[in-house]
């Protein structure tokens, strides 16, 4: 027990009092003292982002969110949705498919399904699954198509008559989030809230998706079309280089979450940090690093509060979100 004390250990475990649970944010209450394992976890997390998401809007305070696409592709959505919405964090890091299921959404219904379905029979009638969520054709590469390819054209129209000389400077996956957002008259759609708050949505992998299809598609007609990648890297470091304080919350792990580490150790690591992940960490994945394994990269601060909570995100951030966007 060398470097603990009493105190680690002082708090005595209770059960629930399901009488008094009656609502998340009570049962959320319970957890911290009468959880144990995982739904400790989760309170902590709880009250580590209420902090940090109070401070939201804040000069110089930075609030990151990172996450995987395939949440959006379910209800899940709902949960990012309502924090651009309420300006809970002010910078966004995600891979292609969130702008592909965002937009393909936003036009067309996906539906459920379920794990165990033949995906022989899926394929030949047009239908691709993820996970127990159905996407036909129609639904994500055919509307995407129909809809991004004019909109490339129009941006770019508009690109060349601000700047004839350099049309690209300065265009990254930030600037063509919004440039896509502000054609999205959609409450429901992220890229709409992230273009009306002007939030930064990187986007570091942009070509990985069927978006970075739609880019590469209106390149073969405009030949010097290009993303310049490098545009977003100023950015976040334009951010990270005046930020006071950093927070973050990272769902999942990957180009996302490092994207957020990574640039948090030029100020010498996050102020606060939350992890969700279902990944384990004996392979040495960033998916599965727990985050006391970035303090040795100065990628968290050694005194920062910070936890991981291992579970499925789908169920997870529900109910976070039932708690922390409660009016």
């Amino acid at each position: 027990m060398s470097g603990y004390s009493k105190d680690d250990y002082s708090t005595p475990v209770e059960d629930y009092d399901f009488s008094a649970a009656d609502d998340v944010r009570s049962l959320i209450d319970q957890m911290g003292h009468a959880g144990g394992f995982t739904a400790t976890k989760l309170a902590h997390a709880r009250d580590v982002l209420r902090d940090s998401m109070a401070k939201s809007g804040q000069d110089g305070v930075l609030n990151w969110l990172s996450f995987p696409a395939c949440l959006c592709a379910t209800g899940t959505r709902g949960f990012f949705l309502e924090a651009l919405k309420r300006k809970s964090f002010n910078v966004v890091i995600t891979t292609c498919g969130t702008l592909d299921h965002d937009i393909a959404r936003t036009y067309r219904d996906y539906f459920h399904g379920d794990f165990r379905l033949d995906d022989i029979a899926l394929a030949e009638e047009g239908l691709n699954r993820l996970g127990n969520v159905i996407v036909p054709n129609e639904c994500y590469g055919e509307i995407l198509e129909r809809v991004v390819l004019p909109w490339l054209e129009e941006i770019e129209a508009e690109r060349r008559e601000a700047n004839p000389e350099n049309p690209w400077l300065g265009f990254g996956s930030v600037e063509l989030c919004w440039a896509m957002g502000e054609r999205i008259d959609d409450e429901s759609s992220l890229l709409h809230w992230a273009a009306k708050h002007r939030i930064p949505i990187v986007i570091p992998g942009l070509s990985d998706g069927s978006i970075g299809s739609q880019l590469f598609m209106h390149r073969q007609k405009s030949p010097d079309f290009m993303v310049d990648f490098l545009a977003d890297e100023q950015i976040l470091s334009d951010l990270t280089w005046t930020a006071e304080e950093s927070h973050a919350l990272m769902v999942g792990g990957g180009i996302s979450k490092h994207h957020v580490i990574w640039w948090n150790q030029y100020r010498g690591g996050l102020d606060s940090a939350v992890g969700i992940t279902t990944a384990p960490e004996h392979d040495g994945s960033l998916s599965g690093a727990r985050l006391r394994e970035a303090i040795s990269w100065g990628k968290v601060r050694p005194e920062a509060p910070q936890v991981v909570v291992e579970g499925d995100a789908s169920v997870l951030l529900p109910i976070l979100g039932a708690d922390l966007f409660r009016d």
